[in-house]
């Protein structure tokens, strides 16, 4: 049943129940039956016109609603479409004054969302157009006048992000830039003289285009910049070791030195041109003194000479050195000849230092092989002999390391250079060959010596007796006992006659000596008899003899090889 319909049966029931109510009244106060009776019939005229205009109203209110349903309907699917999202459906049954509340509300709800991104995307215009003015790029493409998507504009903000990490790392870059460029500018002391440099060093900087051409230009400028100051800072520090070489070949005093100090650092205009005239003084005053200037440029030469390890003939290869005519051809040949050999052992400085360890480790060695054959390094206290041990074995281990090295790095130099790598003269590795076997045949000279010298010494031994090595102490006076005179006097004589029949190797008979050798202590020899007991010697006498016949006895008793 329709709304209208309920309301009209309702509204007879009102109807009907407030006539009956006039009813009771009028007939209570007396109204007679006829007035009643049209009284009721302008009664219910008044409540027909009134349900009409309501059911009019009514009908007018369902209309207007179902009008505003229609507009939202359209209006909503329109929003949806441009703001892609779903078209909005009801959910479950309702009536149509709630639809069109609903409608209404949803029709507000994307209105504000539509509203919302068009706002947003004219703010990441505008940021996007003012950053890429400054970097000098494309505007980001987008359709004004639609209404972009969540995921355009997302993609929009990413954009802009991206932009402005762009603008900031730029920006960084270009104020690093200016500011080296500035410093370069102050120590060459140039002044901007291109619209570009100008707008670098005097322009704010946040109206510098920040463009890669820009930063590519800045770069350029940089380098250039930088080149120069190289160049500026090679030529100061060449002619302050001019100046240095000069001041060491004139001998210039120090309190001369130091009137220049200033300018023996930086390399701004100012300082290269004061450099410039103190190398025009100095110049001057060397050709004033050829000949201490020569004979310095002689004994730095000198230097190089041992440095290269020149040989005697190399060094008299260049025949000015020698000459004693100082003129100014004369100098100029020594100093080509000084520049030749510094660049020359520039050139080759680390193969010099490994030549040069070399040539010290190998010094050291030989010393440390001297003292292992001195006999007496044995005395020595404090534990020098036991280091002396260890550092001969350590450069045992280090000398053939550091000729396989150098051996390594001569051979590769040698094949860049395409010529041989000497050393006073000679090849490098035919040079410690020849060191090693210089060396070896030394070894094997102080062997044979000592072999040579323990052969005579051996027979000295078996020809007169041998020496005592240690010197005995002097023994005192004793009571004489001449049977053990006798006694040992006959045990040498045996000790003589068994010896005298035994040959050395050397050849030839030993024969013992009848006079006692002298003993280390410096007594004087006692005088003994060959034969048995026709002298009896002095008492005082007897100890001194007894001590030397023992020793004497000894000694030749264990001194012959078998």
């Amino acid at each position: 049943m329709r709304r209208s319909e309920v309301l009209a049966e309702e509204s007879i029931v009102c109807l009907q129940k407030a006539l009956n109510h006039l009813r009771e009244i009028w007939e209570l106060i007396g109204i007679p039956e006829d007035q009643r009776l049209q009284r009721t019939e302008v009664v219910k005229k008044h409540i027909k016109d009134l349900l009409d205009m309501m059911i009019a109203e009514e009908e007018s209110l369902k209309e207007r609603l179902i009008k505003s349903i229609s507009i939202c309907q359209k209006e909503l699917n329109t929003l949806c479409s441009e703001l892609h999202v779903e078209p909005f459906q009801e959910e479950g049954e309702t009536t149509i004054l709630q639809l069109e509340k609903d409608l209404r509300t949803q029709v507000e709800l994307m209105r504000k969302q539509k509203k919302e991104r068009k706002q947003e995307l004219k703010l990441l215009q505008e940021q996007d157009q003012e950053l890429c003015e400054i970097l000098c790029l494309p505007h980001y493409d987008v359709d004004s006048s639609s209404v972009p998507s969540l995921e355009e504009l997302s993609q929009f903000r990413q954009h802009v992000a991206t932009l402005r990490e762009t603008k900031a790392s730029r920006r960084d870059e270009f104020v690093n830039i200016k500011r080296q460029i500035i410093l370069c500018m102050e120590e060459l002391d140039h002044t901007p003289d291109t619209s570009f440099e100008r707008d670098v060093v005097c322009e704010d900087e946040d109206a510098f285009c920040l463009s890669l051409e820009n930063i590519a230009t800045l770069q350029k400028l940089l380098r250039q910049l930088e080149m120069r100051k190289s160049q500026n800072e090679a030529v100061c520090e060449g002619l302050r070791a001019q100046i240095r070489e000069l001041w060491d070949r004139l001998q210039i005093p120090a309190e001369e030195r130091e009137a220049v100090a200033t300018v023996m650092t930086g390399s701004k205009a100012k300082v290269r041109k004061a450099l410039q005239l103190e190398v025009d003084r100095l110049e001057e005053l060397k050709m004033q003194n050829m000949k201490k200037v020569i004979e310095a440029i002689r004994v730095e030469l000198a230097q190089y000479w041992d440095q290269c390890f020149y040989s005697q003939e190399q060094r008299q290869a260049f025949a000015p050195y020698y000459a004693e005519d100082y003129t100014e051809n004369l100098l100029q040949l020594h100093d080509a000849e000084i520049v030749r050999l510094r660049n020359y052992y520039e050139v080759h400085k680390e193969l010099f230092e490994g030549v040069q360890k070399w040539e010290e480790s190998w010094r050291l060695f030989l010393e440390f092989e001297r003292k292992a054959s001195d006999p007496s390094r044995f005395t020595n206290r404090g534990g020098n002999l036991l280091k002396e041990e260890k550092q001969r074995a350590k450069l045992q281990k280090i000398l053939p390391k550091l000729e396989e090295e150098l051996k390594a790095r001569i051979e590769m130099w040698e094949q860049e250079h395409s010529q041989a790598f000497v050393v006073n003269g000679q090849k490098f590795m035919e040079y410690v060959t020849e060191q090693w076997e210089m060396h070896r045949m030394e070894k094997e000279r102080a062997k044979q010596e000592r072999q040579l010298k323990n052969k005579k010494q051996t027979e000295t031994e078996m020809l007169y007796g041998s020496a005592p090595r240690t010197p005995s102490k002097r023994r005192g006076l004793v009571p004489n006992t001449p049977g053990k005179v006798r006694k040992l006097n006959t045990t040498t004589m045996s000790n003589a006659t068994a010896n005298s029949s035994i040959r050395p190797v050397f050849g030839g008979t030993i024969y013992r000596s009848p006079v006692s050798r002298l003993p280390p202590s410096g007594s004087k020899p006692v005088v003994t008899s060959t034969c048995s007991g026709k002298k009896t010697p002095r008492a005082g006498r007897h100890g001194a003899n007894k001590e030397n016949l023992e020793l004497n006895g000894s000694i030749l008793s264990g001194s012959v090889p078998l």
